[in-house]
């Protein structure tokens, strides 16, 4: 069973119009920061990474914010961060991300997030590393994606060896317990015919 030292954190940059989100972020860096997973997140002051790091860092935990050189030129960069790494561009950031984290988890976000968290997940079936990645489904938002993905197995587009990549749950603790135990195949394992 894997043990996480740090978990990249996904969500939105965006203030959620539900006020809960914003609640549901502090709780996920608190709960983090008390199991003594250090959190790496895209390095912004607003939004739910804002609420993610405020929640973390109140609890005492380890947050490294990741930030391009063009956000923080906006002044969105979250200054308070244990350590804030400045990156040229976007590609960079998820790099440095991907590099710091044991594992990721996508809580609810737009664009961004969505791109972030499929990118990852190819990346484990790539075999580029090997590292679990994780939904909270907070609320029901994700309802959508996993009812698609659950097609997209059902359909053959996703092999049966690569379905444990990516794990989803309402609840963080039983999250990452299933991320822990999740079994990720080598790249050659599920390109066999």
């Amino acid at each position: 069973m894997r043990s996480f030292q740090r978990v990249a954190v996904y969500c939105a940059s965006a203030d959620a119009t539900v006020p809960r989100y914003g609640e549901m972020a502090r709780g996920v860096g608190r709960r983090l920061a008390e199991r003594g997973i250090g959190v790496v997140y895209g390095g912004g002051r607003v939004g739910l990474m804002g609420c993610l790091a405020e929640g973390a860092l109140a609890a005492g935990g380890e947050v490294i914010g990741v930030i391009p050189e063009r956000l923080m030129t906006l002044e969105l960069g979250n200054e308070r961060s244990t350590r804030l790494e400045i990156v040229p561009d976007m590609h960079r950031r998820k790099a440095r991300m991907a590099e710091l984290a044991d594992a990721f988890i996508a809580l609810p976000g737009g664009w961004g997030t969505w791109e972030e968290l499929f990118e990852v997940v190819t990346w484990t079936q790539l075999g580029y590393h090997k590292k679990p990645v994780g939904v909270l489904d907070h609320d029901g938002f994700y309802a959508p994606l996993r009812a698609l993905v659950s097609s997209a197995f059902d359909q053959g587009f996703v092999r049966p060896a690569v379905q444990e990549i990516l794990s989803f749950d309402e609840d963080l603790d039983r999250l990452l317990e299933t991320m822990a135990r999740a079994w990720l195949p080598d790249v050659e394992a599920w390109l066999q015919p």
